[in-house]
């Protein structure tokens, strides 16, 4: 009788979780171009025609959940990589899947970003941009700026920075659980100590929001804002890596990953009605630290929430779910420079934010699944992104699964 080491079985809800957490980056990004005001370093566009309210709340809410969840599940895999498979694969394995996808896709979608974003300034900025006699100009003007080959090296690392920090996420978290192999007296304790947590839900709550609020109280920060510069920022590197270290630690206790059913809704709800409330009150009278802890009570609330909902509804294989988790990292890639053009080409249509923004969701999404399919999937593309070619076909993701599930009994 053949006899395996233990491994963890494939979790189809953190799966899950994970792809759908990257492709809110579709809808965060189509709403900050109408939430008015003006253009940031960070988004270097607005629609001048809009300023919507409801496009603000879906940006912050968002902001709030979105990339702490993403950390919390990074986290996890890599401890998954690091103990069951080695800390060698794991290291590789991060590195393939991060740090070269980083490095070339960087290169790539610089100019289109670049031109992306300059092309929808023009159209909010021209009467009739589209128009022959500017039409020319723009074309002309544009061309020009690419005549030195200099500006088609990367400034910054734009919607790639959380594969910058997530490198460096990587080997931080390997070279520490390098060192605590030789104090497992320590691993045993926090475990131990998060278990308990785990299976008292007032508990675990209370506890990582006070952890959280004593980071942002010594960064003097209500909340830590993105960092798209190549030179590290301490606080986005210390704020994150926390959150990836919660889900390293997390994998040592997957057994208790159900935990997070319990109040899974209420906890959702409540972390949703407590950052509506306060989106709409005048806060600028508030104390930072208040600032502070709601930032922090709402982002746990959401994190045990959102997971538990996941781990509720998604626990099972589902061959369509499967496929979109595949697609997750081409579609989060592609989405940028899309989403900086498509509202230049309806920016002179009069109507609300709410349609444009809807506009620009739907056919960001349709154009990345659609070149997923045709162009990635079973292409080297998806081998060099996700480790392996697969096949277009749904059926053939079902067929796949059942043969995973009898291996274990083909093996004894």
């Amino acid at each position: 009788m053949k006899t395996h080491p233990s491994k963890t079985e494939r979790l189809h809800a953190l799966d899950s979780l994970r792809a759908i957490m990257m492709m809110l980056g579709i809808v965060l990004h189509s709403a900050i171009t109408y939430i008015g005001g003006n253009p940031s370093p960070g988004w270097p566009t607005r629609d001048s025609t809009t300023d919507s309210a409801l496009m603000e709340w879906i940006l912050y809410i968002i902001h709030n959940f979105r990339m702490p969840i993403f950390m919390v599940i990074a986290g996890f895999f890599a401890s998954l990589l690091f103990f069951d498979r080695s800390p060698k694969r794991m290291l590789v394995n991060r590195m393939k899947r991060i740090l070269f996808p980083f490095a070339v896709f960087l290169i790539l979608l610089w100019p289109l970003v670049n031109a992306s974003f300059w092309f929808s300034n023009q159209v909010f900025g021209f009467a009739d941009p589209l128009g022959a006699t500017k039409g020319s100009q723009l074309v002309n003007s544009f061309a020009a700026t690419f005549t030195d080959l200099s500006a088609l090296i990367p400034e910054r690392t734009m919607h790639l920075w959380f594969l910058y920090y997530l490198i460096m996420f990587s080997v931080a978290s390997y070279a520490l659980a390098q060192l605590f192999k030789n104090f497992p007296v320590v691993t045993e304790k926090t475990t131990a100590i998060l278990d308990v947590l785990l299976k008292r839900p007032l508990a675990k709550v209370i506890v990582s929001i006070a952890l959280t609020f004593g980071i942002l109280l010594f960064m003097d920060r209500e909340w830590v804002a993105t960092s798209l510069s190549f030179v590290p920022d301490l606080n986005t590197f210390v704020f994150y890596f926390f959150f990836y270290m919660c889900g390293w630690i997390l994998f040592k206790s997957k057994h208790l990953l159900s935990t997070f059913m319990k109040y899974d809704w209420a906890l959702t709800i409540l972390g949703t009605a407590i950052y509506t409330a306060y989106f709409l009150a005048d806060t600028d009278s508030l104390a930072a630290e208040v600032h502070m802890l709601i930032n922090a009570t709402c982002v746990w609330l959401f994190i045990f929430g959102i997971t538990g909902l996941f781990l509720r509804y998604f626990s099972n294989h589902s061959a369509r779910m499967r496929y979109i988790s595949d697609s997750s990292y081409w579609v989060y890639l592609l989405h940028l420079p899309l989403t900086a053009l498509l509202p230049g080409l309806i920016g002179k249509w009069n109507a609300p934010a709410i349609i444009k923004f809807s506009i620009v969701v739907l056919v960001t999404t349709f154009i990345c699944f659609l070149t997923y399919h045709y162009l990635v999937r079973s292409t080297f593309i998806g081998k060099f992104l996700n480790g392996r070619k697969y096949s277009r076909r749904i059926s053939d993701i079902k067929k796949a699964e059942v043969v995973t599930q009898l291996k274990p009994a083909m093996d004894k």
